[in-house]
């Protein structure tokens, strides 16, 4: 198998400059000898250095500034991420007895904070970086698909004795789908750039589902779902693989870690495991719940997770799926109403193919609700 390589580009002499001033401020050791920036990354400024020590051993290390337009309040990230990561690595080590890489370790700053500020502004923090290691942007096939519900499974587990109140929402309802529903009817009803014509279809689809959009909230109001940490963007490319075995490694970007519900995550994770169509997709033709992928997807989460998870979320794995789609169709939908103005697009009517396919997979996932409910129960039994 050929060594997996992370996609970097060079820097300019300048750039190359202020990335060894940013790097010299950390817990590092040895002489920097080379930067480059990963260009994999659409949100944080995302870069590789290279340490030499003693002449001989190299060691890379990630650098990386925290978009401030995306996260208002870079500290209280950084405050959430050294929280879960020193919680994990001291469980792994603790009561796992295991030190394999279960999680991104950050680099102290020379005054022992975990970030440091740079001369232009901003913040940075310093990850390991994991050597012949890979990510994937699409599932290929049902072994990735089980090491994706593994690794997010591990994730809850090591989290699950992580108090909830130890970690600030850093984006306020951020799944609650009552309050999504509401932007998308104040959307409709302002109807911006005039389109709103041109969804009657999309908004009648929603329309038919509104007696499902608060079933979670609802549960956890009642007490049934507990509230728990959760990573909210389970997306498979937030999973290292080892490039040789293609085993789950650790689970990355943590920006997004906020208290929130299980099902929030397992459900984006059948979103984004089971549909062979792209996002953006022009035609819904192609817009598939693929049994195939859910079920190892199952259970891979459940050998992990199975242990804490209460009877109430293995219930609503299922359902999980489809609520996801829709609020991440209403979402996408918003958008489009509103000329476009949160999510990049780079075609007209973008945003509008992303909500159609969202709400078709919704579709696809209801009618095999049944199906996908009875291979959970089935895989819980066998634990």
């Amino acid at each position: 198998m050929t060594p997996p390589t992370t996609p970097v580009k060079p820097l300019s002499e300048e750039r190359l400059e202020a990335v060894r001033k940013i790097g010299d401020q950390f817990a590092i050791e040895g002489e920097f000898v080379l930067g480059e920036e990963i260009s994999s990354g659409h949100i944080n400024s995302t870069y590789l250095a290279t340490y030499a020590r003693d002449g001989e051993e190299r060691r890379r290390y990630i650098l990386q500034r925290i978009n401030a337009n995306v996260f208002h309040d870079p500290l209280a990230v950084m405050r959430n991420v050294e929280c879960v990561t020193h919680h994990i690595n001291w469980k792994v080590l603790r009561v796992k007895r295991d030190a394999g890489g279960q999680t991104l370790s950050l680099y102290p700053d020379k005054t022992g904070r975990f970030y440091v500020r740079g001369p232009k502004g901003g913040i940075w923090r310093c990850y390991n970086f994991f050597e012949g290691c890979q990510t994937y942007d699409v599932v290929e096939n049902t072994r990735q698909a089980y090491e994706a519900g593994h690794a997010f499974g591990a994730f809850q587990d090591l989290v699950s004795d992580l108090p909830p109140a130890e970690i600030v929402e850093t984006i306020p309802d951020f799944h609650h789908t009552l309050k999504r529903h509401e932007t998308l009817q104040a959307a409709v009803a302002e109807d911006r750039a005039g389109r709103k014509a041109s969804v009657t279809g999309e908004l009648e689809f929603i329309r038919a589902n509104e007696s499902v959009l608060g079933r979670l909230l609802e549960m956890q109001a009642s007490g049934e779902l507990p509230l728990r940490i959760t990573h909210n963007d389970t997306k498979i490319n937030n999973v290292l693989f080892d490039g040789e075995t293609d085993e789950a490694v650790c689970v990355i970007d943590l920006d997004t870690v906020m208290p929130g519900l299980s099902l929030y995550d397992f459900g984006d994770l059948v979103r984004t495991t089971t549909n062979p169509a792209a996002e953006d997709a022009s035609s819904v033709k192609h817009v598939e719940m693929r049994m195939g992928f859910f079920e190892p997807l199952v259970e891979g989460y459940l050998k992990s997770a199975g242990d804490v998870l209460i009877e109430a979320e293995v219930a609503m794995l299922a359902f999980s799926g489809r609520l996801i789609s829709l609020e991440l169709g209403m979402r996408f939908l918003t958008d489009h109403l509103n000329g476009d103005q949160y999510f990049r697009v780079h075609r007209e009517g973008q945003n509008l193919d992303r909500a159609r396919t969202q709400l078709k997979l919704a579709e696809r996932i209801e009618q095999k609700e049944g199906e996908m409910s009875s291979f959970v129960r089935k895989v819980a039994r066998s634990r």
